[in-house]
């Protein structure tokens, strides 16, 4: 495999990864409380999963972009329960119930972005590097 192949193809093993982990995280976090704390930490994975699966569709993304595009989706998702339609769905299946939601709740639009600003800061610190020592010479 040639080096960008191989790179898109770990960064898909890695956004899959991360997507079964956010999963395994919100299950663990609704175990193991309930309340607000479980509602607006379940925000915040719904919008690191989406983010994780973006990098999973586009792994050459930026992390910018991917956490954009994750907090963008995220806050249609929300807006769109204004109209009652995933409500309509919900009513009908779990499946979109778990997706789409059903009832407006303005104060998850931050907790969608305290996820995608998650996501870029785990980006920046799996790609951070200790700067190079500076010599005499580039003084």
């Amino acid at each position: 495999m040639s080096g960008p192949v191989r790179s898109a193809s770990r960064a898909r093993c890695v956004a899959a990864g991360a997507a079964v982990v956010t999963v395994a995280a919100g299950l663990g976090v609704r175990t193991v409380t309930d309340g607000a704390f479980a509602k607006y930490a379940g925000d915040a994975l719904y919008t690191v999963l989406i983010c994780a699966l973006v990098a999973l569709c586009a792994p050459r993304a930026r992390p910018l972009a991917v956490a954009g595009a994750g907090l963008g989706i995220s806050w249609a998702v929300e807006l769109l329960q204004l109209t009652g339609v995933p409500a309509a769905l919900s009513s009908h299946s779990a499946v979109a119930r778990l997706v789409l939601g059903s009832t407006f709740n303005a104060p998850d639009l931050f907790w969608y972005a305290v996820g995608a600003a998650a996501v870029r800061g785990a980006y920046a610190a799996a790609t951070w590097r200790e700067p190079a020592p500076r010599t005499s010479a580039s003084r």
